[in-house]
């Protein structure tokens, strides 16, 4: 018998997409078997029995698994390759877990427990209630869930999961990161016990191996939780999909096989016709366009508790330094809040989208400026461990007594972030227990590791980057101060507004949910009059998509076209120029097809070379595939169909 097979791993070159082989056994659509490809043995998916081809064809070395992959995983690979033009190698690879090849050796410790249903969930209040009714009655297959934060969505994600477990089938949650949603995470396990199968980064690839081998054979409902290769879990009898903060920019998979999650999710969802739910309290605006003209989007509007009360929010300029007497970087309303959570033993968060100490070091005589001599990046100053580090490719360098340029002591650092700001902190507050939390933490501190402590009151103030911003409830917490709400909005991206409104949004939401009688937000900004600032500040996300969607009308941006970016990199500025040049000739023919002036990349120079970029827009999604398909394919050339933004190459 004959069979097409899939490889799952391209050999040099050679990103073939559909293979023959032969075999005795009976083979079914889904099954993995190892092939061999050039000289390497290669895992596989059969597609199809064929008849007999007019070519010699190659034996399948081995059945992997009994148990063929579910049906909508095989439909997965063919539209992550049409939809988005990946190669179906690639996208094989991903629905596969490292090393699905090797057997594996059974470790006690790395069993999963899965176990039988023991729900016990929260009861719906009224809104609730309505909500989950109309999200039943929504026809299409994804619905939008836009609730406010504190509106109780996760209460309605417990609900439908229970619902779904008790039906008999499997639901799958995602999570942008396990580490940011640790208290959704806790609900769902004591709820549901041992039902639950985690998946998430920090698990050896053995392990995830071991995982997904259990989930392809299990018949029993699980629940799977993890970040957006969750979604490719192996369950024969998936029956729902949530997608918690659904607007995350975790959600795109930047690396080859690229994709949405969110879109995939609802392709999955409409071929074996179940829901998936899409919850957030700051919907991205192409999401909330195109669910309302399906009229899918359905609002919880209501905090959960009655007795939460909306925080007092303060707008302070920062072009206005007499609010800054005490100190330069907090003003003097947020320091006297600080000081009155202290005596109360209440809890401060500090906000600033940066870590390190200094984004800027120069020279205050020549102009030079402290660059990375691979990325020509600005190198961030982190005072700790006084060494200078580029936060693209993390080269690193002491910090100069002298300008390497004049000669001369005139070396000054501009700026600041989440580390200058814990140091200013202790030297306001010396008694006051405090913890940062970025990207600089080493495990044993992060925000995961520390939640316990942190949500216990051990800590007084919390400083932090976008961590701080997700999903968190502590209920002591009484101030939330913005040490610059502005300071994404200037990014050369169409995406910085949306962005900027979206984690403002999400960090006012820590506070006012119903813990404490007051609250209150210290937003420091120079452009306070902003609409992202000022809708992000009266929690008006629809004022603000109705702003944003006439910007992007205007613009000509999602969701009024689509986007494709076309990144070129070669070792040398002269071949890239020459070649981007070249290229944006050959697309400027094509009719119907905007093309944008070649223009460096965001992260220009990398270890890789020099980066430039082309942005095509088009009214049509097919037109602008079948320009992309006519390209000569070159591992110089990177294709991202619908970027979230045009930051990354």
């Amino acid at each position: 018998m004959f069979y097409e097979v899939i490889p799952a791993k391209s050999i040099g070159q050679n990103s073939v997409g559909v293979l023959t082989y032969s075999s005795p056994e009976n083979l079914q659509p889904g099954h993995i078997v190892l092939v061999p490809l050039l000289r390497a043995k290669v895992p596989g998916i059969v597609v199809k029995k064929v008849v007999q081809p007019d070519f010699k064809v190659k034996p399948i070395e081995k059945i992997l698994y009994d148990t063929p992959l579910p049906p909508h995983l095989l439909k997965t690979i063919f539209w992550l390759s049409s939809y988005y033009l990946n190669s179906l190698p690639s996208a094989a690879s991903t629905i596969l877990p490292n090393g699905v090849e090797k057997a594996r050796r059974k470790k006690p410790s790395e069993d999963n427990n899965l176990g039988a249903i023991k729900a016990n969930t929260l009861p719906l209040n009224t809104a609730q209630k309505e909500a989950l009714r109309r999200i039943e009655a929504t026809s299409t297959a994804t619905k939008l869930l836009y609730g406010i934060t504190g509106s109780g969505k996760t209460n309605i994600y417990l609900k439908m999961t229970e619902n779904t477990l008790r039906s008999g089938k499997s639901v799958i949650l995602l999570v942008p990161e396990i580490a940011l949603t640790s208290q959704l995470v806790e609900i769902f396990e004591q709820t549901f016990a041992s039902s639950i199968t985690l998946i998430h980064s920090r698990q050896t690839d053995a392990t995830r191996h071991q995982i997904w081998e259990k989930l392809l054979q299990s018949t029993n409902p699980q629940i799977i939780i993890g970040p957006r290769s969750a979604l490719f879990a192996p369950v024969k009898n998936l029956g729902l999909i949530i997608i918690d903060e659904a607007h995350e920019s975790t959600f795109f998979q930047e690396n080859s096989p690229k994709y949405s999650t969110t879109k995939l999710a609802s392709f999955i969802a409409s071929t074996i016709k179940i829901t998936c739910l899409q919850g957030t309290a700051t919907p991205l605006v192409t999401d909330y366009y195109l669910a309302d003209k399906k009229q899918a989007v359905i609002t919880l509007s209501v905090k959960a508790k009655n007795v939460a009360k909306a925080p007092d929010i303060h707008i302070v300029d920062l072009k206005d330094r007499t609010n800054f007497s005490s100190n330069r970087y907090f003003s003097t309303s947020l320091i006297k809040s600080i000081k009155a959570n202290l005596e109360a033993h209440r809890q401060t968060l500090i906000f600033h989208n940066r870590r390190g100490s200094a984004p800027l070091t120069i020279c205050e005589d020549c102009g030079w400026q402290a660059l990375c001599p691979t990325c020509f990046l600005p190198l961030t100053l982190h005072s700790d461990t006084y060494r200078l580090i580029c936060h693209t490719c993390g080269y690193s360098s002491p910090v100069p007594l002298n300008c390497p340029d004049c000669h001369r002591p005139g070396v000054i650092h501009k700026g600041f972030g989440t580390k200058l700001l814990e140091v200013e902190v202790k030297k306001l507050f010396p008694s006051a227990r405090v913890a940062r939390f970025d990207a600089d933490n080493a495990k044993s501190e992060t925000l995961d590791a520390m939640y316990t402590e942190v949500k216990n009151g051990e800590y007084d103030i919390i400083i932090g980057t976008q961590t701080l911003a997700k999903g968190l409830d502590l209920p002591l917490l009484a101030t939330v101060g913005i040490a610059q709400a502005d300071a994404g909005l200037n990014l050369p991206d169409f995406a910085a507004e949306e962005h900027t409104f979206e984690l403002l949004t999400q960090v006012i939401g820590r506070v006012g949910r119903g813990h404490l009688d007051t609250a209150e937000v210290f937003i420091q900004t120079y452009q306070p009059e902003h609409p992202a600032i000022v809708y992000a500040t009266k929690a008006d996300y629809l004022s603000f998509y109705q702003h944003l969607l006439a910007v992007r009308r205007t613009a000509k941006l999602p969701p009024f076209t689509y986007l494709a970016k076309l990144s070129l990199t070669y070792k040398t500025e002269a071949v890239v120029l020459k070649n981007i040049k070249s290229l944006h000739k050959d697309l400027k023919a094509i009719k119907g097809l905007s093309v944008s002036t070649p223009t460096p990349a965001f992260h220009e120079r990398s270890t890789k070379g020099y980066t430039w970029q082309l942005v095509l827009k088009s009214p049509s999604r097919k037109m602008l595939l079948s320009a992309l398909s006519s390209l000569k394919k070159s591992p110089n050339l990177r294709i991202t169909v619908d970027p979230p933004t045009l930051l990354t190459s």
